[in-house]
Parts: C-alpha cells; sequence; structure tokens
C-alpha cells in the first residue's frame, strides 16, 4: 500500500499507551497499522516497562526500523525492578500529576527538523493519558484518544460524573456493598438496557470520596470530549446500542477491532519482530495443545493486573481438578498478591496427565487453537474479544475496573459467557467448568461464540465496519491537517 501523505515527508504518528500490558499490546497493533499506512511512528513506553520490554524479549527488541521508533518517558514513580504490574492506583496518580512535561519534552525533541525524522503531525493517546490532550494542542496537531475498554465499559464510565452528581456513590456505607444495594437498577443510562450498579466498573465501590480510582475515572473521560475522536477496539454489531449512544455524547467514535484480525490483514512482515510482552512468554504451550483433541481443554488466565490470594489459588487448583477437563493454566510470578503462587503437590501429582502450568503464553494463538474448548477469565477486554474471535465461550470471574461491565455484557447480552460468584467455592468451580465443556448450556454458548467469531472476522474484511472505520480515522482525523502541496 503506497503512503497516504500529500506532503514530501511522511505524517508522523506519536503513539501513547498507558503503561501496562493490556493497554501496550493494543496500542502497538495500532501503530503497526498506521505504519502499514505510510506513518512514520514514535511508540512512546515509560522508562520502567522498556526496561521489562528488554528484559523480556532481548536487548535488540525495541530497536524498531528506520520509520518506527521507540522513545521513553519517566512515570513519575521510584525506580523499581520488580518483574510485576506497578500499582494501578499510584501509576493513574503519577501519569496524571508528572508527564505532562517530558511527554511535552519528547515532542519538542521530535520536532527538531532533522532528515530522517518528519516533525509530528498527530498524537494516537491512551484514553486514560488526557495529560497529552494539552501537548496535543500546543503544538497545534489532532489527538485520537483509544479507550482500551469494550464501548459499554467506555460509556459506563462515562456515566461516572452522573453516578457522583446522584448521590449513588460514593457508597453511603460499607454495608452497601453486600445489601443488595448494588441491585439498584440504571435505567436511565442510554443505550445500557438492564444495566445495575454492580455491573458499572467496580471504582465505584468505594465510601471514600477522595477514592483515587474514582476520581481519576471521573477526570478522564470529562477531557474525553476535547479529543480530535475516540477510537474502539470492539465490532459495531456487538456492541450497536452502546456506540449509537458514544456517538451522540462524543466526537466522532470509531470502532477498529478486533485489532488483531485487522492486522492479519496485512501481509507485511518488517514488523513482525516487534513485539509487546512484559512477560518472557513460555514455549510449549500450542505443542502441548496439538496433542488435545478439538474443544476439550479449559484455558485459564487471569490477565496481567488481577491478583488473588493464596486460598483462591487453592479453591481454584480444586476446582480444575474436580471438573476433570484438560486445562492449559497461566500462572503469573506475581498473581498471588504478597506471596508467591504455591499448589498443592497432590493437586500437581492427580492433574499431570491433563494439566500445564506456564507462567506466560501467547494468548490470541492459544484461543484460536481448536483444542480449546472454554476461558476461565477475568474479563478484561483484550481476553473478552480474543476469546470472541476463537469462538470460545467464558467462565467469567471479573476482579476489577470494567471487567464487571464486560462479564455482564457476556453473560446476558452476548450470551458467551457464564459467571463464577465473587465467593466462589472449589465444587462451583468444578461444576462450572465441567458445564463449559461438557453440558447444554457450554454448547449453546459455544454455538453463540462462533456467530460472533464469524461476526467479528466480517468486521475485518476490506468491506468490513473496522476495516472502513479505520481508513476513515486516518483520512478524516489524523491527516485533517496536512495541505496539499
Amino acid at each position: 500500500m503506497a503512503p497516504v501523505g500529500v506532503e514530501d515527508k511522511k505524517p508522523h504518528a506519536v503513539c501513547i499507551p498507558y503503561p501496562a500490558q493490556g493497554h501496550i499490546n493494543p496500542m502497538l497493533k495500532v501503530a503497526k497499522l498506521l505504519h502499514h499506512k505510510g506513518f512514520h511512528i514514535t511508540f512512546v513506553n515509560t522508562e520502567f516497562n522498556h526496561k521489562r520490554l528488554l528484559k523480556s524479549r532481548g536487548p535488540d527488541s525495541l530497536k524498531g526500523v528506520p520509520d518506527f521508533q521507540f522513545e521513553t518517558i519517566p512515570d513519575g514513580l521510584p525506580p523499581s525492578n520488580t518483574e510485576a504490574t506497578q500499582d494501578i492506583p499510584a501509576l493513574c496518580q503519577s501519569t496524571h500529576s508528572t508527564c505532562l512535561v517530558p511527554f511535552r519534552n519528547l515532542l519538542s525533541k521530535l520536532n527538531v527538523a532533522t532528515d530522517n525524522i518528519p516533525p509530528v503531525t498527530c498524537i494516537v493517546s491512551d484514553g486514560i493519558m488526557s495529560f497529552t490532550l494539552q501537548a496535543a494542542e500546543e503544538i497545534g496537531v489532532p489527538e485520537v484518544l483509544f479507550w482500551m475498554t469494550s464501548a459499554c465499559g467506555f460509556l459506563a464510565s462515562m456515566h461516572f460524573p452522573h453516578l457522583m452528581e446522584r448521590g449513588l456513590t460514593p457508597l453511603k456505607d460499607v454495608s452497601y456493598l453486600s445489601n443488595g444495594y448494588l441491585d439498584t437498577p440504571l435505567d436511565w443510562i442510554p443505550g445500557m438496557k438492564g444495566i445495575r450498579l454492580r455491573d458499572i466498573p467496580s471504582f465505584i465501590r468505594t465510601t471514600n470520596p477522595n477514592e483515587i480510582m474514582l476520581n481519576f475515572t471521573k477526570g478522564e473521560v470529562e477531557r474525553a470530549y476535547k479529543a480530535s475522536a475516540i477510537i474502539l477496539n470492539t465490532i459495531e454489531l456487538l456492541e450497536q446500542d452502546v456506540v449509537d449512544a458514544l456517538s451522540k455524547m462524543l466526537p466522532p467514535v470509531y470502532t477498529i477491532g478486533p485489532l488483531h484480525l485487522l492486522l492479519d490483514q496485512i501481509k507485511d512482515d518488517s514488523l513482525k519482530s516487534i513485539g509487546s510482552n512484559l512477560w518472557k512468554e513460555e514455549s510449549g504451550c500450542l505443542e502441548w495443545l496439538d496433542s488435545r483433541e478439538p474443544n476439550s481443554v479449559v484455558y485459564v488466565n487471569f490477565g496481567s493486573v488481577t491478583v488473588i490470594t493464596p486460598h483462591q489459588l487453592v479453591d481454584f487448583a480444586w476446582g480444575l481438578a474436580n471438573s476433570e477437563q484438560s486445562f492449559l493454566w497461566i500462572i503469573r510470578p506475581d498473581l498471588v498478591a504478597g506471596d508467591s503462587a504455591i499448589l498443592p503437590s497432590e493437586f500437581v501429582s492427580q492433574t499431570k496427565e491433563r494439566g500445564m502450568l506456564k507462567s506466560w503464553c501467547p494468548q490470541e494463538q492459544v484461543l484460536s487453537h481448536p483444542a480449546i474448548g472454554g476461558f476461565l477469565t477475568h474479563c478484561g477486554w483484550n481476553s473478552t474479544l480474543e476469546s470472541i474471535c476463537g469462538g470460545v465461550p467464558m467462565v467469567c470471574w471479573p476482579f476489577f475496573a470494567d471487567q464487571h461491565t464486560n462479564c455482564k455484557y457476556s453473560c446476558t447480552h452476548w450470551g458467551i459467557g457464564i459467571e463464577i460468584d465473587n465467593n466462589f467455592k472449589r465444587d462451583e468451580v468444578g461444576r462450572l467448568l465441567r458445564e463449559l465443556i461438557e453440558g447444554d448450556k457450554g454448547k449453546e454458548m459455544k454455538t453463540k461464540a462462533m456467530m460472533w467469531k464469524k461476526k467479528a472476522e466480517e468486521a475485518t474484511t476490506p468491506v468490513g465496519s473496522s476495516f472502513l472505520n479505520f481508513d476513515n480515522m486516518v483520512n478524516q482525523i489524523l491527516l485533517s491537517n496536512r495541505t496539499p502541496t
């Protein structure tokens, strides 16, 4: 594909994700798609994550190519060498209050005229790195905000200010978490039929009016109106009512997902070597899956942020054992809060013939493998979307943020999930996993998941909504300030 720029120099997009795994992955995909469109790319990581990427992927992994370069800014937190996701509230507070100046300085450095680097012409920023809007305004370029949540998670977050104005959050008392208050219907939110307070991103579940994440989210969504456009990694048909509601509230909203399927449309190997995993992927998962029957394996992964207690770890383990299903379980080094993930030796010996334990894996490939029959998941949006693309039904155990909203939609709107109670017992885990792989409900969810898989594939073909929306976003927004010569 020929470059779309109309000037001698290429358009130059600066892409900056929030510094966590689930945000870096999709932003890198957008950057690769823009590079394929002819853009010079500067991808901005924090210094902390830059070091982690070099450690997990090798010292040459971020050298890039001449027109796809990596830069760093500090995150404002004290130096650390931990192999774990940083504390989310502290990171949100720090990026919001300290990152504008180093980001502004980086833009100034990039805009020093050189033959190799064209001037910055646009910014694609994570939706929760909205301090970048000020920098974009200062240098006079359009900025697109990429909200990494589902459309339903984003719309729910957009109503944080209204929930606070109505006195629905902060909660009056901690007893409100268990007395049925969270079942309060929110029938005044447009486009979200049947939504309850418990389905709103979890930051509203606080009694503290100064709660960092409640106020941080409120501030970020209030600044979303200032963007040139919003992009979402979703399928228009999957969340049509929600997307319609968002489109009436905000600057242009473009649904451009699933991004990994959109990227698959490009026959370009020049950037294949550039990856974004902060943990080193362990080999052997896909080969092991090759030896399993179709639709027979439960995949278990709680993402990059979720932490569980030692007791929950053991209950999940015995639930898997009691389900009598084959499984691939990803146990991150920092999965258990403040402790190491030690499994009972009896569990390991009892399941060694049908189970595989790894610390990290190539999830997109795993979920598209024919052996995977179900997914025990935290319902992070990347995981949910990748499950849909694999046609894989889910047992949902949401942990925080928009995972509760994704769980609600997966189970009641899309028919591809079944929720596990937060205070689960191992017997319930075993029962639901058997149902997922062998039961009638599991088969029904599988049929729905395969239907949505087909819709996802259609959306990312050259005539599909996501493919066309990406083209329109580039031409209507990112190239809007370039004057033909």
